[in-house]
């Protein structure tokens, strides 16, 4: 019987054919139904993949630790029957696309390389009516509760910047550092109510300290920050920190540690063959999705052990294969 170690092994050892034909035809002893019927048979949770990742994660965690939500779409465009594939957007694309979305939590200690995967959740209305804001609410509360985390600081994008989700964090006593699109209105002063952001007058000494506006809805004040970056490219920041000794700096390079969700969302998908699962069924996605997050885990602890990148580590698996080539071809060139 095929297990889940013998998959994940398999989806860090094949070099670009993931499907269930390819590992039957390269395994002993174990059918193409039999693996089919493995991914619709086992019901892989994000659970399981916090108790993979705990022991790394508690290792690093502190008070100036991070957490970071973000959302990413597996691309299915080609794809006409696989069910949890729905039109989407994706930043990636800039656009819509096929796929199966996942939002993702992971925990950063705020370092280059320092992060790993602590909660997901799969974006399927259809079956559970579920928005991505509710996957965010949901994994937040379930931190909270169950994790024992000593971080206190949430990074995520404007699209998780719903008033529900910045009173959550607030009332449970978290720091956020989130960015407001650019149409979005703030209140600097009663006296000239909701303004639009591009139409704020800063000072010098404002763009260094930030200044302290009101959202409509929310019942607390934040402090806004407006971080330019050398390209021009304008990204408006809010934090509910009190901190008064926060700098626009600091607000930046927190800013920055979010964009690690991104290096997890590129290695996921390129390293672990996320989305080269031909199966049909929901469960069989759900749980090739659940072996991906194990296979990358597993990619992470390998490249940690050996000081190198997740890619250094998965391409040398096949240098041996290239070396014996180049000296012994197996195909000649005419």
């Amino acid at each position: 019987m095929l297990t889940k170690r013998q998959y994940v092994e398999y989806l860090l050892s094949t070099p670009l054919n993931y499907t269930c034909t390819n590992m039957a035809n390269h395994l002993d002893n174990v059918s193409h139904d039999s693996i089919c019927d493995f991914l619709k048979r086992e019901r892989f949770t994000p659970r399981q993949m916090w108790e993979l990742s705990k022991p790394y994660v508690w290792e690093q965690d502190d008070s100036e630790s991070y957490l970071i939500c973000d959302d990413s779409v597996q691309d299915k465009r080609y794809s006409r029957f696989i069910e949890l594939v729905k039109k989407q957007y994706s930043g990636n694309e800039h656009g819509t696309v096929k796929g199966i979305g996942l939002v993702n939590l992971i925990h950063s200690s705020g370092k280059d390389g320092d992060f790993y995967p602590i909660d997901y959740r799969i974006y399927a209305p259809e079956t559970d009516g579920k928005t991505k804001n509710d996957h965010f609410q949901e994994m937040f509360l379930r931190t909270i509760a169950d994790k024992n985390l000593k971080a206190r600081t949430i990074l995520f994008d404007s699209w998780y910047a719903s008033v529900d989700n910045l009173k959550l964090i607030h009332r449970s006593s978290w720091t956020f550092f989130t960015t407001l699109k650019s149409n979005r209105t703030v209140s600097i002063n009663k006296e000239q109510g909701y303004i639009h952001l591009d139409t704020i007058v800063w000072s010098e000494k404002q763009l260094q300290i930030g200044i302290e506006v009101k959202l409509k809805e929310v019942p607390f004040l934040v402090k806004l920050f407006k971080i330019v970056s050398t390209d021009g490219h304008i990204d408006w920041v809010i934090t509910n920190s009190s901190d008064f000794n926060l700098w626009a700096d600091d607000v930046k390079e927190s800013n920055a540690v979010r964009w690690q969700v991104e290096e997890f969302h590129r290695a996921y998908k390129q390293l672990t063959g996320s989305e080269k699962c031909q199966c049909r069924a929901a469960r069989s996605q759900r749980n090739h999705l659940a072996c991906c997050y194990h296979a990358w885990l597993s990619l992470k602890i390998k490249a940690k052990e050996l000081n190198q990148s997740l890619y250094q580590v998965r391409n040398g698996l096949f240098a041996d294969f290239l070396k014996l080539q180049l000296r012994k071809p197996k195909i000649s060139a005419l």
